[in-house]
C-alpha cells in the first residue's frame, strides 16, 4: 500500500503556471503603471478579518459565500470576500494617519464559497481603486474615467460601462411605500441580465405587488435610444422618482465631464444597474466587453458613503470600483487577446566549461547591467539540451563565451549568429532585436 498523498488542489481553486502567472503579472503591472497615473497610492490588508468586521453589514447570501471559522485561540475569523470592507476598516483604524480626499489601490486574493464555473473561482484576484474623503461628482467621474483608461492600457477598449444612482431607485421606492423591501428588491433587480424579465417580474410580484412590479420593470428598463437614451432616461427616472434631487444633479454633472473629456460614448444610464450589496448609496456602475458580454460584469462598483461609519463615528464618504482580474483573463482567452508568456529572460548564456562558470557569471552579470534580463545555465550539458530548454522558456537569445571573454550571439528562432561582441554591442543586439 502506498504511503504517497494524491496530488490536488480544492474545487474552485487552482494552481498557475509560469506563462498563464506571467500574463496576470504583466496585466497587473500595466494597471498599477495606470493607477499611478492617477494619483492613487497602493495599501495592503490582511487576509483574514474578525468576522464581524467583514459580515456586519451584508446579506444572507454574502454570508454562505465567506470561508468562516474558528480559529486557534478561539477567535471568530474569516476570509476577506472583497476589498472594500476590509478598505472601510482600514481607514477607521488609520483615520489619523490619512490625508483626505485619500487615493488607494490594492491588488491582492478574495475569497468566496460560491459555484465555481468559467471565470468564476473561489480564490480570485481583484483590482480595486477607490476615493475617500470626498463626495463630489469630480470623485465619482474620477473613477468612472480611471475604469476606462485602465481597461484601455491593457488593449481592452471597446468596453460599455453602464451606471445608474441607488439614491434616485430609493426615492422612487419610498414613494411606493417599498424603502422596507428595498434591499429584496434591490437583489432581485441586480439579477434582471440572469434570469431574465419574466422571472424578475414574478419575483417582484411576490415582494411588492403587481401595479408596483410593473412599476419597477418601467423604471429599470429606461427610455429613449441612441444618442438621447441618456437624457431620455434620466427623465423617466427623475419624474418616477418625484422630481430633481441632489442624485440626479449628480448624474447629469458626471455627464457633463464625460461629454467635456469626449468618452461619454463608452457610458449608458442603465437604471436596472443596482448592486446587490446594501452598502452602495449613490452611483454605481458595472462593465460589459462589447465583444463578451455573456461573461458579465469585469469592472464594477459605486458609491458607498456610509460603508465606514460601521466602524467610526465620523462619516467619510467613498467610491470606488473593482477589476475581476481572473474574470477579465478568462475573457481575453475566449477573445484570444490573452498575454501569454513562458518567461521573463531576454537571453540565456550556456554552459560549455564548468570550469568557466564564473566567466559565464560575469557576461551574464554585464548583460543585466545593460538592461537584459539575463540567466546562465548551470551544468554543462549538451549543447542541443540547453537550446531546448531555453527554447522551451522562451528564450530568443543564446549567448557563448569564448576563452578571450568575447560573446557570441544566437537568435535562437532563426539560427542567425554574431560573433566577437563585447558586453555593450550584445546588449544593444538583443534589446533591438
Amino acid at each position: 500500500m502506498s504511503d504517497l498523498i494524491q496530488a490536488r488542489v480544492l474545487k474552485g481553486f487552482r494552481d498557475m503556471l509560469p506563462a498563464a502567472e506571467i500574463g496576470r503579472a504583466l496585466l497587473a503591472e500595466t494597471l498599477t503603471k495606470t493607477f499611478r497615473s492617477f494619483g492613487f497610492v497602493p495599501i495592503d490588508t490582511p487576509a483574514l478579518e474578525y468576522s464581524e468586521i467583514l459580515l456586519r453589514k451584508s446579506d444572507g447570501e454574502t454570508e454562505k459565500q465567506v470561508f468562516r471559522f474558528e480559529d486557534n485561540g478561539g477567535r471568530d475569523v474569516a476570509l476577506r470576500f472583497d476589498l472594500t470592507v476590509p478598505f472601510a476598516r482600514f481607514v477607521a483604524e488609520h483615520q489619523g494617519e490619512l490625508y483626505l480626499p485619500f487615493k488607494r489601490y490594492h491588488i491582492a486574493k478574495v475569497w468566496r464559497g460560491e459555484k465555481p464555473q468559467a471565470g468564476r473561482y473561489r480564490e480570485f484576484t481583484q483590482c480595486d481603486f477607490d476615493i475617500v474623503g470626498s463626495d463630489s461628482a469630480a470623485a465619482d467621474f474620477e473613477i468612472l474615467s480611471l475604469m476606462k483608461a485602465a481597461l484601455a492600457s491593457i488593449g481592452v477598449e471597446d468596453v460599455t460601462v453602464r451606471l445608474s444612482h441607488r439614491g434616485v431607485f430609493n426615492r422612487f421606492l419610498s414613494r411606493r411605500g417599498l424603502s422596507e423591501r428595498s434591499e429584496e428588491i434591490l437583489r432581485t433587480v441586480d439579477k434582471l441580465s440572469k434570469i431574465g424579465r419574466d422571472e424578475t417580474f414574478a419575483l417582484l410580484t411576490e415582494i411588492a405587488g403587481e401595479g408596483n412590479a410593473r412599476d419597477i420593470l418601467t423604471y429599470i428598463e429606461g427610455a429613449g435610444d441612441g444618442s438621447d437614451r441618456f437624457d431620455a432616461t434620466l427623465k423617466l427616472m427623475e419624474d418616477m422618482a418625484g422630481g430633481p434631487g441632489e442624485d440626479t444633479k449628480r448624474l447629469r454633472d458626471i455627464r457633463s465631464f464625460m461629454v467635456e473629456t469626449g468618452i461619454e460614448k463608452s457610458f449608458v444610464l442603465d437604471p436596472s444597474i443596482t448592486r446587490g450589496l446594501d452598502y452602495y448609496t449613490g452611483v454605481v456602475y458595472e462593465t460589459f466587453l462589447n465583444d463578451l458580454p455573456g461573461i458579465g460584469s469585469v469592472c464594477s462598483g459605486g458609491r458607498y458613503d456610509n460603508l465606514a461609519g460601521l466602524y467610526m463615528k465620523d462619516r467619510v464618504p467613498g467610491v470606488g470600483s473593482s477589476i475581476g482580474l481572473d474574470r477579465l483573463i478568462a475573457a481575453l482567452d475566449e477573445l484570444g487577446r490573452s498575454v501569454t508568456k513562458a518567461s521573463f529572460t531576454d537571453a540565456a548564456v550556456f554552459c560549455a566549461d564548468e570550469a568557466s562558470m564564473g566567466a559565464y557569471q560575469k557576461a551574464a552579470g554585464s548583460l543585466r547591467n545593460l538592461g537584459v534580463a539575463c540567466e546562465v545555465f548551470p551544468e554543462a550539458k549538451k549543447m542541443g539540451q540547453q537550446y531546448a530548454w531555453a527554447e522551451k522558456k522562451g528564450i530568443k537569445w543564446g549567448v557563448t563565451v569564448s576563452p578571450t571573454g568575447d560573446l557570441t550571439l544566437k537568435n535562437l528562432a532563426t539560427r542567425e549568429t554574431r560573433e566577437g561582441l563585447d558586453a555593450a554591442a550584445a546588449a544593444k543586439a538583443i534589446l533591438e532585436g
